[in-house]
């Protein structure tokens, strides 16, 4: 089983984006996504997303949370455990990044964005400081997202 991370960036009203356009053979090509990336080794989750977050945008994070855990079922993609993140601070001064863009996003705007379906779920749960650490399970057949489950309980996709 695959084991990524994936890190939102939060600063006033917004999170910092990743539009994935600069890969060939990209998954997520077109697509916004948090920063993050495979574990390597004998890293656990936070040390992978503390090194993915470095990497992808020169900063150092200082103050994070641990959100959930994200258990991806695809048709043409091999099974996957991704580690969710927030982060509130950090050092260092951003830099450009080899996988896309980085970009400052309004909350408000973050929906308008082309994200993957079940994104547009953790990211909901993500926005809410109060909700507990949480367990998604994501089913895609290609690109569609065809169930969830929270907790263990069926989502409405």
């Amino acid at each position: 089983m695959k084991q990524t991370t994936l890190c939102y960036l939060e600063r006033g009203g917004q999170y910092l984006m990743l539009h994935r356009v600069k890969k060939q053979n990209d998954a997520s090509h077109d697509k916004w996504i948090g920063v993050g990336g495979k574990c390597e080794g004998d890293e656990s989750p936070d040390e992978c997303m503390l090194r993915e977050v470095r990497e992808e945008t020169g900063l150092d994070i200082v103050s994070w949370r641990y959100r959930g855990i994200v258990t991806f079922i695809s048709d043409i993609w091999p099974c996957e455990y991704m580690h969710l993140f927030s982060a509130d601070r950090w050092e260092g001064k951003e830099t450009d990044c080899d996988e896309g863009d980085l970009e400052w996003i309004d909350k408000e705007r973050l929906f308008d964005l082309t994200l993957w379906p079940g994104d547009r779920i953790f990211l909901r749960l993500i926005m809410d400081p109060a909700q507990p650490f949480f367990s998604l399970k994501l089913v895609y057949k290609g690109d569609d997202l065809v169930a969830a489950k929270l907790d263990g309980k069926e989502l409405q996709v």
